[in-house]
C-alpha cells in the first residue's frame, strides 16, 4: 500500500479570551490506501479538530495536508469545496440529516450540490438509482421514503453513511459515528463500516472514545499532549 492521506507538522490553537489554548502541536499522521485507522485520546485532546483539518473543514495554524502526495490545504476555496464534495465523505455523531427530507432525498443531496438544476435533472433517474442502491446496501431498502423522525438512531446513522458514500469518496472520515447509539446499534454501524472498508478499499479514519471499537481498526493512534503516537490497544 502507499500513502493516501497525510498531515505533517499540523498545529492548531484556540483562544479563550486572551488565553491561547494549544490543541495540536506539530501532528504528523500518515494513512495508507485502504487502511482503517482509529484515533483515540482524552476528551478535548483535539481528535475532532484533527479530523476536520484532514477533511478541509477547518484550517490549521501551521502544517500541511496531503492527498496522494499533493498538498491540498493551500488550495483555493473552490478547489477545497471540490475535495470536500468528491474526495471526502463525512460521518458525524449527530447525523446532520435534513429533517424535512426523506432518507432517499438526504442521500441525494451531495449529488445535487455540484450541479445546476438542469444538469441535475438530466441525471436525476441515474442518481436516484444510485442513492437507492446505497440505502439497500446499508440496510434501509424499505425505509427510503421515511424522514429522520421516523427512523431509529441506528437507521439515521446508516442513512448518514449512505449519504457520505453518495459522492464515491476516496476517504471516509468518521467522528464518533457510534457515540450517540446504544451498544447493539453501534456494533451494527461499526460492522457496516468494516465491510465497506474491505469491499470498496475505502480509506477510513475513525475518531472514537470506545476502545472496543478502536481495537477493530487496522491501526490505533493516540493523541497525547497535542501529538500523535502509535499505541497498542492492548494497553487500554
Amino acid at each position: 500500500m502507499s500513502e493516501h492521506l497525510a498531515a505533517r507538522g499540523v498545529s492548531k490553537s484556540y483562544w479563550k479570551g486572551k488565553n491561547e489554548v494549544p490543541v495540536l502541536r506539530g501532528v504528523d499522521l500518515e494513512v495508507e490506501h485502504g487502511e482503517l485507522v482509529a484515533i483515540v485520546g482524552a476528551s478535548g485532546s483535539g481528535k475532532s479538530t484533527l479530523l476536520h483539518i484532514l477533511g478541509l473543514l477547518d484550517a490549521a495554524d501551521a502544517g500541511q495536508v496531503f492527498l496522494d502526495g499533493s498538498r491540498i490545504d493551500d488550495s483555493g476555496e473552490r478547489a477545497r469545496d471540490r475535495f470536500r464534495n468528491r474526495s471526502f465523505g463525512f460521518i458525524f455523531q449527530f447525523y446532520h440529516l435534513l429533517p424535512e427530507l426523506t432518507a432517499l432525498e438526504n442521500v441525494l443531496m451531495p449529488l445535487f450540490i455540484p450541479h445546476g438544476v438542469w444538469s441535475y435533472l438530466g441525471r436525476r433517474r441515474a442518481y436516484e438509482r444510485q442513492a437507492a442502491e446505497l440505502l439497500e446496501r446499508v440496510g434501509l431498502g424499505r425505509r427510503m421514503t421515511h424522514r429522520p423522525a421516523e427512523l431509529s438512531g441506528g437507521e439515521m446513522q446508516r442513512a448518514a453513511i449512505a449519504r457520505a458514500l453518495a459522492g464515491q469518496p476516496e476517504v471516509l472520515l468518521a467522528d464518533e459515528p457510534t457515540g450517540n447509539l446504544d451498544a447493539k446499534s453501534g456494533e451494527g454501524v461499526l460492522s457496516l463500516l468494516r465491510d465497506l472498508n474491505r469491499e470498496r478499499g475505502l480509506t477510513m479514519i475513525l475518531v472514537t472514545h470506545d476502545m472496543q471499537i478502536a481495537q477493530q481498526a487496522d491501526r490505533v493512534v493516540r493523541l497525547a499532549e497535542g501529538r500523535i503516537e502509535e499505541w497498542s490497544a492492548a494497553l487500554a
